[in-house]
């Protein structure tokens, strides 16, 4: 195990040249430099979150969807057939042709009942408009306090202003108490988002939001180790700014608020870009890329965060993709609030339910994000992923 530790924690690795560990132990007194044993306090700390917002969307985001006439509760549910479930549960939930005239024949059934009796399977698995709002609701108060919280903090430091102070004397950079409550609740927040990915809604965008929950929970771990605190609350701040108006749009497409949601979906839109694949890759990645190159220059973990944020910024463009499918749909049919994350949502694969006609219309799922991540646009949209940001 030492060994293993040697090797894992090798300074040439790691650090910039001439600068070993030894030289990051003994800082100062009431100097606190990063150290990697600081990142397990996220651990507890993604439990109590969690434990949190079990809490905020039984008593308060119930209440709120209660207060808007959105009622728990589910559909109309399958009849009771042991044949049928047996084959819904083991072999297929979207039975082919052979399939239903096989069941239509041993149990005496018409086709179009064996059919009907899948769908309502099927919609009865589906996860309710409520607690879709619950879940948003939750990812909203979260996104827009952290946001808060850290645009508010970085105001006052100079990187904010100019990106070359993330590099000046690196890495002996003091890590202040307010910078470590940001990274650490960030961490915990998407060690928390990993693990409830299994339980919460399924959308079609699951793997690519689960990579960015894994580059994410990676990335502020690997910027915290090596003291890359000041670029990484960058990132975070930039990536925060535009995940609490996507939920919102997803919240006022649940109520069935449309021109709401169509107002902030055209916000959150005009947010990513900018964010995204404006500041991010001119503003973030030059200075990792280019900045830090001439200040510091380059050494192996400075290859490895680069790479983990292009892997980001690819994301980004896919997600953007999606967001500009929903909006030119929205602007071809303009009928219905859809979100874009998982049909953009559309939960576990399964096809849109039929749209609302009229001044109101359902959002086809929530966030993804994934994330990344959902968004909404009035559009008749099927077939765009989930983030969820």
């Amino acid at each position: 195990m030492a060994a293993l530790s040697a090797w894992f924690w090798n300074e040439r690795f790691w650090l910039p040249h001439n600068v070993t560990w030894a030289d990051l132990a003994d800082p100062a007194p009431g100097v606190e430099y990063p150290k990697a044993g600081h990142l397990f306090t996220a651990l507890p700390l993604a439990l109590g979150i969690f434990a949190v917002r079990i809490l905020f969307e039984r008593f308060i985001a119930s209440t709120c969807a209660r207060s808007l006439h959105i009622q728990p509760g589910v559909g109309r549910r399958a009849q009771p057939n042991a044949v049928l479930e047996k084959v819904f549960t083991s072999i297929t939930k979207n039975p082919d042709s052979r399939h239903l005239d096989g069941l239509s024949k041993q149990l005496d059934w018409e086709v179009r009942k064996v059919q009907r009796w899948f769908r309502h399977r099927r919609n009865q698995d589906k996860p309710s408009t409520h607690t879709k709002f619950c879940e948003s609701m939750w990812r909203f108060t979260f996104y827009l306090c952290i946001f808060t919280y850290g645009f508010r903090f970085l105001w006052q430091y100079p990187w904010m202003w100019d990106t070359r102070h993330c590099w000046y004397g690196y890495p002996y950079q003091v890590m202040t108490p307010g910078l470590y409550r940001y990274y650490v609740t960030e961490l915990a927040f998407y060690w928390s988002l990993m693990f409830s990915q299994f339980t919460d809604i399924k959308r079609k965008d699951f793997k690519i939001m689960f990579i960015h929950h894994l580059a994410t929970v990676g990335l502020i771990s690997f910027s915290y180790v090596n003291n890359m605190t000041r670029v990484g609350s960058l990132v975070m701040c930039v990536h925060d700014a535009s995940d609490f108006l996507l939920e919102a749009a997803k919240l006022a497409n649940y109520a069935k608020y449309q021109r709401l949601c169509d107002s902030l979906f055209i916000m959150f839109s005009v947010a990513f870009f900018i964010t995204r694949l404006v500041i991010y890759p001119v503003w973030v990645l030059n200075s990792t890329m280019f900045e830090s190159w001439a200040i510091v220059g380059p050494y192996p973990s400075w290859w490895l965060f680069n790479f983990l944020l292009l892997v980001l910024q690819v994301l980004h463009i896919i997600w953007f993709y999606l967001i500009a499918r929903i909006a030119v749909k929205a602007m071809l049919r303009g009928k219905v609030c859809n979100d874009v994350r998982s049909d953009i949502e559309s939960s576990s694969g399964e096809e849109s339910n039929t749209p609302i006609e009229g001044p109101k219309a359902s959002f086809h799922t929530p966030k993804g994000e994934n994330g990344t991540n959902g968004h909404c646009a009035s559009a008749k949209a099927r077939g765009l992923n989930h983030s969820s940001g």
